[in-house]
């Protein structure tokens, strides 16, 4: 479901740190694109954390800096629903420690990524590393991975979170990038607004969640238009029961 384009390019003599995937350098050519947008876009290579981001993690990261506690929280950098399914500023109560942490904003999964000396993935890093397959890093030549893709968007989300990283690996050591929760990426996809928005630098038209889709002018491609409507819905402030975030960091 995923159709985009890409050839690796080899990388050799980088230190991947643990629980992280080298994710290769790439020319990503999406499919979803303005007339005047590039036809193929340069990929460093980079790495990305081959599960999303924990209760168990996000709780050491609170009670490391108590500005962004529940209820020590600006409003205005995390809305009401702020960890609403914690039981406390440092209780994640009934939420299990090793499920991603949700509720969380653009702003605070940012504050959590830089703590950790790292960042939050650009919308292309996180396209690229998603549109892996189990077996080779073109997806759409996957089987497996295509059919996985459709069961996935075609069942609804569980009441219950399964454990970050428990689904299947793909080809670069990646899990659950589909069909767990939604993600935050660094920047928004020129997709999601209209030639005369370009020009607007406001931080909230910059903002999304990852999972967008750059296939979106397949009609076909179902999953690409739940994931475009998710983010096209969302601002930076934002919480949700179903987006949580992992991070990347350079070479």
């Amino acid at each position: 479901m995923l159709r985009c384009a890409f050839a690796l390019v080899a990388c050799v003599g980088f230190a991947v740190e643990p629980d992280m995937a080298l994710i290769p350098a790439a020319k990503y050519r999406p499919l979803f694109r303005g007339e005047k947008d590039a036809k193929e876009i340069a990929v460093a290579a980079f790495q990305f954390d081959r599960r999303a981001v924990t209760n168990s993690e996000f709780l050491e990261f609170v009670r490391a800096n108590p500005k962004w506690q529940r209820s020590q929280a600006k409003r205005l950098f995390a809305d009401e629903r702020y960890l609403a399914h914690w039981a406390g500023d440092l209780d994640f109560g009934k939420a299990g420690a090793a499920q991603p942490v949700t509720h969380v904003s653009w702003f605070t999964a940012k504050a959590f990524a830089a703590w950790r000396g790292k960042r939050l993935p650009t919308t292309v890093e996180w396209e690229l590393a998603a549109a892996a397959g189990f077996t080779q890093a073109d997806g759409t030549k996957d089987a497996d991975f295509q059919q996985a893709i459709a069961r996935w968007y075609g069942t609804p989300s569980p009441d219950v979170l399964p454990d970050a990283g428990s689904g299947r690996a793909n080809v670069f050591g990646v899990r659950d990038l589909h069909g767990v929760v939604w993600e935050w990426t660094s920047d928004f996809n020129s997709a999601l607004i209209t030639g005369d928005a370009r020009g607007d630098t406001g931080l909230e038209r910059q903002l999304f969640c990852g999972s967008g889709s750059l296939g979106a002018n397949d009609r076909t491609n179902f999953p690409a238009f739940m994931r475009f409507g998710m983010r096209s819905s969302l601002k930076a402030g934002y919480t949700v029961h179903n987006l949580g975030f992992r991070c990347a960091k350079d070479p």
